[in-house]
């Protein structure tokens, strides 16, 4: 009959065993660590910040951010989802490696100075959290085919008929790849989009 004592070496050993195997297939390669997806490419983009001031690239070169898009008269979802972006914002406040940029989805009404005044309302310290206005082909097609955070198939006939409302998010990487979109409106996912951040943080 095999002892109690034997089966508790024998389930040891196994353990032992098991943990070596794990450490030698794994030690020096980052296999173990979690992978975010690559959704898509970020295709380049021309704006304006709050300041009035082109946007320049090297704003994002090499950087982690998230990209969202709202209008400043919203007075249903915007206020919600830029709550929780500034919750995600105060979080990594001071960390020159995340950005935020923050597009306005209605560039004819969303003149510069009132971005500037929505950034201010929203204690956004702009060498961190840019808020963008643009050419309204251009930045819808950057929220539908680079970001990902609105259905294509919303593109019905011309530019003026069309208007973007979405209150999800984009995360992408220092490659500039789009690695997880969320919903801005769910706590949920906000804690997700933080913990995926600190999973780029280790890329």
């Amino acid at each position: 009959m095999i002892s109690k004592k034997n089966v508790i070496i024998a389930a040891s050993l196994f353990a032992v065993l098991l943990f070596g195997f794990w450490y030698f297939l794994f030690r020096g390669t980052e296999n173990y660590k979690v992978k975010l997806p690559v959704l898509s490419s970020v295709k380049p983009f021309e704006a304006t910040t709050q300041d009035g001031i082109a946007f320049n690239p090297e704003f994002i070169k090499d950087k982690i951010y998230i990209a969202n898009f709202f209008f400043t008269t919203c007075p249903g979802i915007c206020p919600i989802m830029n709550n929780n972006v500034k919750e995600v914002y105060e979080t990594f406040k001071g960390n020159d490696s995340i950005k935020f940029l923050s597009f306005t989805c209605q560039p004819e009404v969303d003149s510069v100075p009132l971005l500037k005044h929505y950034a201010d309302s929203m204690q956004a310290n702009p060498t961190q959290w840019q808020f963008l206005t643009g050419n309204k082909v251009a930045l819808y097609n950057l929220a539908r085919v680079s970001y990902l955070i609105d259905d294509p198939k919303n593109n019905v006939g011309t530019i003026d008929d069309q208007f973007l409302h979405s209150q999800f998010l984009a995360l992408v990487d220092r490659q500039g790849r789009v690695r997880g979109v969320y919903d801005g409106l769910k706590p949920s996912e906000m804690k997700d989009l933080k913990d995926d951040i600190n999973i780029l943080f280790k890329e």
